[in-house]
């Protein structure tokens, strides 16, 4: 339990994550049921862009603030922007930003946490696992007296046994984990293979690093060999030269994503690619199970 993601909030995988984990919540919103979240590596809600650990690496400047500069100054194509608006209106909206014509760059970042508060309806819930106790105490410190969201210090795999299925029966599964263990590829693919045999109809997105390629290749083709039978999986990487000691990439494994998600999402990335300024890398989106690109 020694990463702490206020060092890399706001950062290029964060963005690429977060854009699609808002785009879910908004097809979740389109329709008037209500549904519930469950965030099983939630960390601390926000994070503040000015603290020592986020100035020190700089991260965001290279992510949000980047992201944020192109699309005010109007250098998104209009599809990508109109994909992109929910996830940074919600960037802004949640840390008490201004929306306006001229914004500037913003102080602070929301987690997976506040970003998926932010689309929440008032018949719909969050339930939030966090294992650090400091960070499990601060994000209880920022929900409290929130009657639609819950708090619970307990590892994000156990969370998965715990609160699953939902009462609403619809919802939203995201599995981040800071894969600081040897074996969290194999809990990955473990523990979602356990939520979907318990929650077949959920919406499942699971964040994974890119740093050596042949790495992510197993994970797509184990999640083939699973059964589970719709499974998208999008990427944006940034780095062409192979170099396994660094972050390369960002994916996410989507299962049951909503209808035309693929084609969203192939609009979406590479615009974001571009936005950040990557000169290397893709970004690239494919059917590892089920449905396929024409």
């Amino acid at each position: 339990m020694n990463y702490r993601h206020a060092f890399h909030a706001g950062n290029p995988a964060d963005v690429m994550k977060h854009a699609i984990l808002a785009l879910l919540l908004t097809r979740l919103t389109a329709k008037t049921a209500p549904f519930a979240v469950l965030d099983t590596h939630a960390g601390i809600g926000r994070y503040d862009l000015g603290a020592d650990e986020a100035v020190r690496t700089g991260e965001a400047a290279l992510g949000i603030q980047r992201l944020l500069q192109a699309a005010e100054a109007g250098r998104l194509p209009p599809a990508a922007a109109e994909a992109l608006a929910p996830y940074l209106n919600a960037v802004r909206t949640s840390g008490g930003e201004p929306l306006g014509p001229i914004k500037g760059p913003i102080t602070s970042y929301p987690g997976s946490p506040c970003l998926t508060r932010a689309f929440l309806r008032d018949d719909d819930r969050l339930i939030l696992a966090e294992l650090h106790p400091e960070d499990a105490q601060t994000l209880k410190g920022v929900f409290r007296g929130d009657r639609q969201v819950a708090v619970h210090h307990m590892d994000g795999w156990t969370a998965l046994k715990a609160h699953l299925p939902p009462k609403e029966k619809r919802g939203l599964v995201l599995i981040d984990p800071p894969f600081e263990a040897a074996d969290d590829f194999d809990r990955l693919v473990a523990g979602l293979a356990l939520a979907h045999s318990r929650w077949p109809t959920g919406i499942y997105a699971l964040w994974y690093p890119i740093k050596d390629r042949a790495v992510g290749w197993r994970l797509h083709q184990r999640l083939e060999d699973s059964g589970i039978p719709k499974i998208l999986a999008a990427e944006l990487t940034w780095n062409d030269d192979g170099r396994v000691d660094r972050l390369n990439g960002s994916g996410m494994i989507l299962v049951n994503p909503p209808w035309q998600l693929d084609e969203t999402l192939g609009q979406m990335l590479p615009a974001l690619h571009e936005a950040l300024g990557f000169t290397q890398g893709i970004a690239h989106v494919e059917w590892v199970a089920g449905e396929r690109i024409p």
